[in-house]
């Protein structure tokens, strides 16, 4: 397998002109300001080596990525049977945001930790007294995973959210009513809106789909990040869940666990090979990065990625 810089950057250079049919996100504010044609995409492989193109060291948050990272946060605090008691592991022909099945469920709890209230029910089981020792520890698992102390979030696009989060608060409410959700509501937006506007590079998400894939081991120091275990949910997740309401089509054209959010970011992990992240904020009909799928097409193709 042959990858370089020069590579990449003819693929992004194919896959870029599809952008120009999608559309930025128009329910979050703060993120209607991107450039529509963005594209950029680092790889990072399982000896810590790089490849990029575009401009990868843009910085854009993750929104539901960042649910990959604190359910594995949680699942290593409270161990499987605790979380899945509160959330379940089936994949919904729904929206990630709707609240159907919920109501519907005689059980009445998320049926996976990727749709948006699965998310809500996961944070709030992040450990702390407070909100502040919550995100603390979010944030420095998040620092852990990509080797930078410098990650934060976008308190712009944190705001915006939490000022527009009306239809999370149903949903959280909702969850508390059947006893899924124990803190209090306004506090759990608060937190997470933060999570959700946690920001970072291509690199950076490459290397945290690089731990992923490398059975929760990071690929530069050789700690173990996450327990393999763990790892091998999430990524399950990834395939069955991560790609909204197109993770099917996605498994049968690309075959790699990947995970997509609103602002053009998608972290791939191909087990035992890469992790990616890939920015292009132009998104498709389901909120998946148009010209982001174009380019993991092109790439899971070229280098034989999918896992089936």
């Amino acid at each position: 397998m042959y990858i370089n810089d020069d590579i990449l950057t003819k693929m992004v250079e194919e896959a870029r002109p599809i952008s120009a049919q999608g559309k930025l996100i128009d329910y979050i504010p703060a993120l209607k300001k991107e450039n529509k044609g963005n594209l950029s995409v680092s790889v990072c492989f399982l000896n810590g080596e790089f490849f990029s193109a575009g401009d990868y060291l843009e910085k854009f948050t993750l929104q539901s990525i960042s649910k990959v990272i604190t359910l594995a946060l949680v699942l290593m605090d409270y161990g499987e049977e605790e979380v899945f008691s509160k959330v379940g592991m089936e994949p919904t022909g729904d929206p990630f945001n709707s609240i159907v099945k919920l109501e519907t469920n005689k059980v009445s709890k998320p049926l996976n930790p990727m749709i948006n209230a699965g998310a809500l029910a996961v944070t709030d089981m992040i450990k702390g007294s407070t909100n502040e020792e919550k995100w603390e520890r979010l944030l420095a698992f998040v620092r852990v995973l990509t080797g930078d102390n410098e990650v934060t979030y976008n308190s712009e696009v944190a705001q915006s959210e939490f000022n527009t989060a009306f239809l999370n608060r149903s949903l959280g409410y909702f969850m508390k009513q059947h006893g899924v959700i124990q803190g209090d509501i306004e506090n759990l937006i608060y937190l997470y809106t933060k999570q959700c506007a946690i920001e970072m590079n291509c690199q950076d998400l490459a290397k945290i789909g690089a731990v992923f894939a490398n059975d929760g081991i990071d690929p530069v120091t050789g700690r173990q990040l996450i327990t393999r275990d763990v790892a091998r949910i999430c990524k399950t997740f990834m395939v069955t869940c991560g790609m909204y309401n197109s993770s099917g089509e996605f498994a049968i054209k690309v075959g790699i666990p990947a995970k997509s959010g609103v602002s053009g970011g998608i972290m791939g992990s191909v087990p035992r090979k890469c992790g990616i992240g890939i920015f292009g904020p132009a998104l498709d009909e389901t909120g998946n990065s148009i010209a982001g799928l174009r380019l993991l097409e092109l790439m899971g193709s070229e280098y034989k990625w999918s896992i089936f």
